[in-house]
């Protein structure tokens, strides 16, 4: 052998590199591995955020609160928020009741009121409300014309020309706008021209 070879290693500690090598690769993998399973244990599954009983709130479901709007003869008249399935008599109450002269025969207490509806107490003697009628159509004054703010569908659909589209669509203005102060008022309600309007002057009132 020439003098400037290094001589090769001895079999045995060849195998001893060998062992080493592997070892170290393996605690390689190992590192890897784990780093990986924890990496993967931080991120959350995609369904594992729970349900909360805000998050399963209809968005489009009603809000537990009906707008009432209440006139006539009670303590104080005006806008008050019920609960749902309220009826006549809770809107009444909130109103701080009815007084002496109201006429509760002309109003079912017991009728579930709906959201935005006007709830008119007739004095004794006067035409029934458009909103707490007990269902019979009202009758119109002593002169003979209609009210336009007490009379509901059906007292309205005595008037000439007026079917219960025109007459459905004067109650559904009146609830949105309030009382007519006016007769020229009807030309606001889609459907009533002057023309319409002339043939019903002489029958009506505010």
């Amino acid at each position: 052998m020439p003098a400037d070879e290094t001589p090769p290693p001895p079999p045995r500690r060849r195998l001893r590199l060998s062992v080493g090598a592997a070892v170290a690769l393996g605690l390689v993998v190992l590192s890897v591995a784990v780093g990986v399973g924890i990496l993967r244990g931080q991120a959350p599954p995609a369904t594992s955020v729970p349900l909360t009983d805000d998050a399963a709130v209809d968005p489009a479901a009603p809000s537990g609160e009906l707008y009432v709007h209440v006139l006539g003869a009670v303590e104080r008249p005006g806008l008050y928020v019920l609960g749902l399935d309220s009826r006549v008599v809770d809107a009444l109450a909130a109103a701080g009741g009815t007084t002496t002269d109201a006429d509760l025969a002309a109003v079912n207490l017991a009728r579930l009121v709906t959201d935005g509806e006007q709830v008119v107490v007739p004095v004794a003697g006067a035409a029934s409300g458009s909103g707490a009628a007990s269902g019979a159509p009202a009758m119109p004054p002593g002169d003979g014309r209609v009210d336009l703010n007490t009379a509901d569908q059906a007292a309205l659909e005595t008037l000439p020309r007026i079917g219960p589209a025109l007459a459905e669509r004067i109650v559904a203005w009146r609830e949105e706008n309030g009382r007519f102060s006016s007769v020229d008022d009807l030309l606001a309600v889609p459907g009533i021209g002057e023309k319409l309007l002339e043939g019903l002057r002489d029958g009506v009132r505010v």
